[in-house]
């Protein structure tokens, strides 16, 4: 059995530098699949000195190695820290059931891949949560490390958990887990973290634990859950969410980066040595969206538009070409074609890497936002995957409620532009169980489908066009118009779904050219029930995970039976059910979970807009029209960034120093 080391006494625990973990793990990955995932020594991976950083963190994205390395937020905050003199980042990622099974019974506890230290060792362990679905797996890390599950029963030694990402916003779920939930933007709320941690270190740790927590918790867009009490009515819902101590703020406010030119990473992204999920350097050309669509929680939260430069992109493309040796650049954003100046940045770049291996990608593009020109950019270099675009509602009618306004006749125009130039596929992105939907609204989308297969044929002079559908299922999240929605039941979801699949085949000359995946109801109320649970919810978590509850968000792992039996056990003796939190519309003036995190949107405001969706009523985009008040502008202090920005995209001579591009295509 593996026992975490210790200093002599009366020193600290990091005071000396921690053993690596390695040569005990080595021996078990020859056992486990996909064993490089463990063993770290990435292109741009870093590998600091202990005992020189004051301040240590452990970045852990609480999903496989394939899918968290490619992360944009942990490779920001990865390098901003190990900028710092004082302080330093590791990475670690949710292990896999095979090799969690050997670190149990060989007593090898949690690592970081960097340099294989074990995670207790750390002053920190940072959480970025993409999606709600990895709260069982940080029980699992927490659990290999050796920290107690419930921050309750940390002690003095123990890292402080921090939670980040968009499932943040609502951390009430996890609330016995963490410790801290850093609120909105990451690059500058992680550096105030490290020097409050550092300077309570070098005071002695005054006040223990404790001390540390409200001095987190009087920072800028720190939550501190045990810093407040939530009572409860005796119909089951929040009555209030009071703090509990005179030092912490009544309501948390998100942080902002406003200077996106002030913070170009990642400048030198990670190569992966195993298959990953994107195999690519990404530049995030902007941040934010005003575009308002009212199921898009990632849309709010980001609010206001933040543009980078022209210059700025340009300068971030270069430095990750060189350094890393991709050979695709992904230019990033919500929605990167509405960037003000996305022609100018896509000429520039095709410019720069015309006859190169380089070649660029818009991985978010909306219809209305598309053109050929576009298209043809950044295809310039002989690629030509398929165009992906998302009209999110089969009808009209129910586009309008969720403020997605694309026309059919917009992307039958689109896509028929495309497929004369050359293109031969496209793929659609759907959502089914949205508010007001009836089986209808998805039934119309076999309908569009069927079009842009005859538009495609017609515009091409060929048969073998492709058109893929893709659905999910709706999911309602805090922070949006829809938080107020009740959840379609999985059992509505994969009835519709039926339908829509007989409606594809319904027409056999068109239909045998439509593939349609998508994602059954289940996992998405499980997700429905993460996303606006409150703290209740933590003993369900808990409970899966002891059951074996791992990897949610992998079909192959996930178990609704399991789940559904843990809600029913946990809180029904509540007086609440997984029903409760999911299927039930909300009243106006509940008191939602997540009321006491300002996203910087008005509740009045979202309020009006759920009130606009049942009617049917659109909302335009604030960018291009006067301010409709969300809010967002003056409690962040600043406002929407657009362009021209008056600078140009400078011609480089390329070169490539790593060796070539490392995924070349033949």
């Amino acid at each position: 059995m593996w026992v975490r080391g210790r200093p002599e006494p009366g020193l600290p625990w990091g005071s000396v530098t921690p053993a690596s973990v390695f040569p005990i793990l080595e021996p078990l990955l020859p056992h486990v699949a996909k064993p490089v995932q463990y063993v770290g020594g990435e292109l741009n991976a870093q590998q600091r000195d202990w005992e020189s950083a004051a301040v240590r963190w452990a970045l852990l994205y609480p999903d496989a190695y394939e899918v968290g390395l490619p992360n944009q937020g942990v490779m920001i905050l990865y390098e901003v820290l190990n900028e710092r003199d004082d302080a330093l980042a590791e990475r670690c990622y949710a292990v896999w059931p095979d090799l969690e099974a050997l670190m149990r019974e060989r007593g090898v506890p949690a690592f970081t891949v960097d340099a294989h230290r074990p995670v207790d060792a750390f002053d920190l362990l940072g959480v970025s949560f993409p999606t709600e679905l990895g709260y069982t797996n940080l029980l699992t890390t927490l659990d290999l490390a050796g920290i107690p599950l419930h921050a309750t029963e940390r002690g003095l030694d123990h890292p402080v958990v921090v939670a980040g990402g968009h499932a943040a916003f609502n951390p009430e779920p996890i609330a016995d887990f963490i410790d801290v939930a850093a609120i909105g933007d990451g690059e500058e709320v992680v550096g105030d973290i490290t020097d409050v941690v550092k300077g309570w270190k070098e005071q002695g740790r005054p006040g223990g634990r404790r001390e540390l927590l409200l001095r987190l918790a009087a920072t800028d867009g720190c939550y501190v859950p045990s810093c407040y009490a939530v009572d409860y009515a005796t119909d089951g819902v929040i009555a209030a969410v009071v703090p509990v101590h005179e030092r912490v703020p009544r309501t948390v406010q998100k942080r902002t980066t406003v200077e996106l030119d002030d913070w170009p990473y990642p400048k030198k992204p990670l190569v992966p040595l195993a298959d990953t999920v994107h195999e690519r350097a990404s530049v995030e050309i902007f941040r934010g969206c005003t575009r308002g669509c009212r199921f898009c929680q990632a849309g709010m939260i980001t609010r206001p538009v933040r543009e980078r430069s022209l210059a700025g992109i340009g300068e971030m493309v270069d430095q990750a070409v060189r350094a890393s040796g991709f050979d695709e650049i992904g230019l990033l954003s919500l929605s990167s074609a509405d960037h003000s100046e996305i022609a100018e940045i896509t000429k520039g770049l095709a410019d720069r890497y015309e006859g190169t291996n380089t070649s660029l990608s818009l991985p978010s593009t909306r219809v209305d936002a598309f053109n050929i020109d576009l298209a043809n950019e950044i295809s310039r270099n002989g690629r030509r995957s398929g165009l992906t675009f998302a009209p999110e509602g089969g009808s009209e009618r129910i586009r309008r409620v969720i403020n997605k306004m694309v026309s059919e006749d917009d992307l039958i125009r689109t896509v028929s532009q495309a497929f004369a130039q050359g293109w031969r596929q496209v793929k659609l992105y759907f959502m089914c169980g949205l508010p007001t939907e009836e089986d209808e609204d998805v039934v119309q989308i076999a309908g569009m489908a069927h079009r842009v297969i005859e538009a495609g044929r017609a515009a091409s002079g060929r048969n073998d066009i492709r058109c893929t559908i893709s659905i999910g299922g709706f999911v309602p999240k805090p922070h949006t118009p829809f938080q107020w929605a009740a959840q379609a039941s999985p059992e509505v979801v994969d009835d519709r779904l039926r339908k829509l699949r007989a409606a594809v085949n319904s027409n056999r000359k068109l239909g045998r050219n439509v593939g349609m995946r998508y994602h059954d109801g289940q996992p998405s109320l499980i997700e429905g029930l993460l996303a606006r649970g409150d703290r209740r919810v933590g003993r369900v978590i808990e409970r899966v995970w002891r059951e074996g509850g791992r990897f949610d968000g992998w079909s192959e792992h996930f178990s609704y039976e399991r789940w559904i039996g843990a809600a029913a056990a946990e809180l029904e003796p509540l007086g609440v059910s997984l029903g409760w939190f999911t299927t039930r519309e909300r009243e106006r003036d509940e008191v939602l979970p997540w009321d006491h995190l300002d996203s910087g949107l008005d509740r009045d405001w979202l309020w009006d807009d759920w009130q606009d969706a049942l009617g049917g009523r659109e909302q335009d985009d604030c960018r291009w029209t006067p301010c409709f008040d969300c809010g967002v502008c003056p409690s962040t202090g600043t406002d929407i960034q657009v362009g021209p920005s008056g600078t140009s995209l400078l011609p480089l001579t390329v070169v490539n120093p790593v060796g070539g591009n490392r995924f070349a295509s033949g």
